[in-house]
């Protein structure tokens, strides 16, 4: 199946890609992307956004992907923006988006709890007690001392809630984790954390906002994803085509072919099962099993297709310097924000069975 970009989205893709096209430290790359309008494209057009949605986002997140930026995109805009857009009320969006959107602040998600990544049944609890009282343990939280807000699933009567937790409040500790990409990550730990109705964001209900959060956190990762493995790919097609052995391209020898070829269908399975998944959130309908799907095939499928991208590269693939590297370990850490490819397909398992 291939989908067809209409003519607004092909433009987001080209303008992102012509950002992108110049080598940047991360911190001028995002304040480029915000130059550009395109940390705005998902605001509402009454906050100074385009009123456009998950598809152009992706889009943009995809094309980060593509050279393996280390920015807050994905964190800022599909843990953040998207559901801030959706569920958030005027006073919420006004008072967030418009920074973000100028590349002036971070938002971020804090979407797993030790050994339950995207956690429907947050151990994470409010309690009402005139405010809210958030108290729990969030592991594998992106960004979350650089963010203005963490987006916080928690329990509370009645179901579920998404709350909007300040990092930086009383009873908020932030522990530093190790990533493969250098990319920052916390363990947040809530202890009696004050937060009042204003900071729940329930523009879908109870139970509802979380699941909200967690389609628009997997449509973006599988998006970034997307872009991850493709310039992964071309980078190894380069190398390859290029290279020379034996007075012969590398490219030439059935061997390296048939290697290219494996990571050019795991390539194209991700693309296909990721912009399946957004285009069908995009267009309001039921996205589950194609964001289960895609989740899965990424997380199961990507490290192995690096790991071949490596082998063919030689010597030269293991080289700080070279920018290889830059994918796999991003590769790395997006499998461990997914919840890993065994968590993945019981998800796929429970879905089928259900």
């Amino acid at each position: 199946m291939d989908f067809q970009f209409d003519e607004t989205q092909t433009e987001v893709t080209a303008l992102a890609a012509r950002v992108l096209g110049k080598e940047r430290e991360p911190a001028d790359t995002w304040r480029a992307l915000a130059d550009a309008g395109l940390l705005a494209l998902a605001l509402p057009a009454e906050l100074g956004g385009d009123g456009l949605g998950v598809a152009e986002v992706a889009l943009v997140l995809t094309e980060l992907g593509r050279v393996a930026s280390p920015t807050p995109a994905l964190a800022s805009l599909a843990f953040g923006v998207l559901p801030v857009t959706a569920l958030g009320g005027p006073d919420q969006r006004s008072a967030l988006l418009p920074s973000v959107a100028a590349g002036e602040a971070v938002l971020t998600a804090a979407l797993h709890e030790p050994s339950a990544p995207f956690t429907t049944r947050p151990a994470t609890v409010a309690e009402s007690a005139g405010d809210w009282r958030l108290s729990g343990v969030k592991v594998g939280v992106p960004f979350a001392a650089e963010a203005t807000r963490i987006l916080t699933p928690a329990s509370m009567p009645g179901g579920t809630g998404v709350f909007l937790v300040d990092p930086h409040a009383d009873g908020v500790t932030l522990t530093p984790t190790r990533t493969s990409s250098g990319t920052p990550d916390y363990t947040m730990t809530l202890d009696s954390v004050t937060v009042t109705d204003a900071d729940l964001l329930n523009g879908h209900g109870p139970g509802e906002s979380i699941a909200t959060l967690h389609r628009f956190a997997l449509a973006g990762a599988v998006a970034f994803g997307d872009g991850l493995l493709a310039g992964a790919l071309a980078l190894t097609t380069k190398h390859v085509g290029e290279r020379e052995q034996f007075g012969r391209p590398l490219a030439a020898f059935q061997a390296v072919a048939q290697q290219m070829a494996d990571v050019y269908v795991a390539s194209r399975t991700v693309q296909l099962a990721a912009r399946s998944a957004v285009w069908r959130l995009a267009a309001g309908l039921d996205a589950e099993a194609e964001l289960d799907i895609a989740a899965y095939w990424l997380a199961e499928e990507a490290p192995a297709a690096l790991a071949v991208c490596h082998h063919l590269h030689g010597g030269i693939g293991v080289d700080e310097t070279y920018p290889l590297h830059r994918f796999s370990s991003a590769v790395k850490d997006l499998g461990r924000t997914l919840g890993g490819a065994t968590h993945r397909l019981a998800g796929l398992g429970e879905l089928v069975a259900g």
